[in-house]
């Protein structure tokens, strides 16, 4: 018997009569984390773990039936063990261990494999079965060192605040925002923030994590000096927008594992291009795969075909595993943004 298996619904544990991130409302759900594409609102309970309360309250509502589970803390349901260990994705983010009968599956949810300062490390775990997503299922997909980034973007903030021009950069506002803030300079100038990315900050730092000083963007008024040196982070979303005009003279950039690509690079129309994602590179889905010892691999959302042809010729039982799944504006090149 299979411990999970795809319903309209979403992916579903049948012994246990609950679902994995699903995408339309039922009455039992287990969350691997807060993004808009695997939290959704409409759930009759939700269980997810300890450090992504803030952020799912957050995005979903203080009213929501939530149960959590520290990392590694298990419980049993209809037989079934069920336990959360770190994804190394964002804050809160978990993978899901279910145990049966001397079976053991992990659903992955989304994953990297990169250490992270803003959220718990990526832990692997042995299992009979893995599901794995496969954002940047591609052998091109291979990451910079992120310190390499973070100077980058560093570099790129000096310069445009040496020249009198404010630098905004556009990235996700739930995971990259609160990533990229843990590796700036913060003496370069004042950072300030979109009024999607500052809620998000504040459950960061309620949950402990370290972050610079950020200021409301809206605040600020076109012409205020202090625009000159600032750093902005924004969504996707408020580019070209009447909010982005306050900043006058300005050098635009976006953060995603899709700057790799020049082509994205142009659609986008920015100045610079920072690749930083949050996703698990080529060589990182490899090791992560390796890592569980698991004889069978179900291959999610992304470049599937080619994972599952690359798994099944070094001798894996490996298959795809339809999803419904959203995209976050990091896990697709033409998307503007997700909530």
């Amino acid at each position: 018997m299979d411990l999970v298996i795809a319903r309209p619904e979403g992916l579903y544990c049948p012994p246990g009569d609950f679902y994995i991130d699903p995408w339309r409302p039922v009455e039992r759900a287990v969350i691997t984390h807060a993004h808009g594409d695997h939290a959704r609102w409409g759930m009759g309970h939700y269980l997810a773990s300890t450090p992504s309360a803030g952020i799912l309250k957050a995005r979903l509502g203080d009213d929501i039936r939530l149960q959590t589970l520290a990392y590694g803390e298990a419980i049993e349901h209809h037989g079934v063990r069920l336990s959360l260990h770190p994804a190394g994705h964002v804050l809160g983010s978990a993978q899901v261990r279910l145990q049966y009968q001397g079976e053991v599956w992990v659903a992955s949810g989304d994953y990297k494999v990169e250490p992270d300062p803003t959220c718990a490390p990526f832990e692997p775990l042995r299992c009979h079965t893995f599901i794995s997503e496969s954002t940047f299922g591609l052998p091109i997909y291979r990451w910079p060192a992120q310190q390499r980034v973070f100077a980058e973007i560093n570099d790129w903030w000096r310069a445009n605040a040496a020249a009198g021009r404010a630098s905004v950069l556009f990235c996700y506002a739930f995971g990259k925002a609160q990533r990229i803030l843990a590796g700036l300079d913060a003496s370069i100038g004042p950072i300030l923030v979109h009024g999607a990315v500052e809620p998000l900050n504040r459950a960061y730092r309620e949950a402990g994590v370290e972050l610079p000083d950020t200021a409301y963007a809206g605040d600020f008024k076109r012409g205020d000096p202090a625009l000159k040196r600032a750093l902005v982070l924004a969504p996707p979303s408020a580019g070209g927008s009447s909010w982005i005009r306050r900043f006058g003279d300005f050098s635009d950039a976006f953060a995603s594992g899709w700057m790799l690509l020049r082509g994205t690079r142009r659609r986008r129309g920015v100045d610079r291009g920072f690749v930083l994602s949050d996703h698990a590179d080529w060589p990182g889905l490899l090791w992560a795969i390796g890592q569980t010892g698991a004889e069978r691999v179900m291959v999610t959302h992304g470049s599937v075909a080619v994972l599952v042809r690359y798994l099944c010729e070094r001798g894996l039982d490996a298959r795809a595993f339809a999803t419904e799944y959203g995209e976050e504006d990091d896990a697709a090149p033409q998307a503007e943004d997700a909530s």
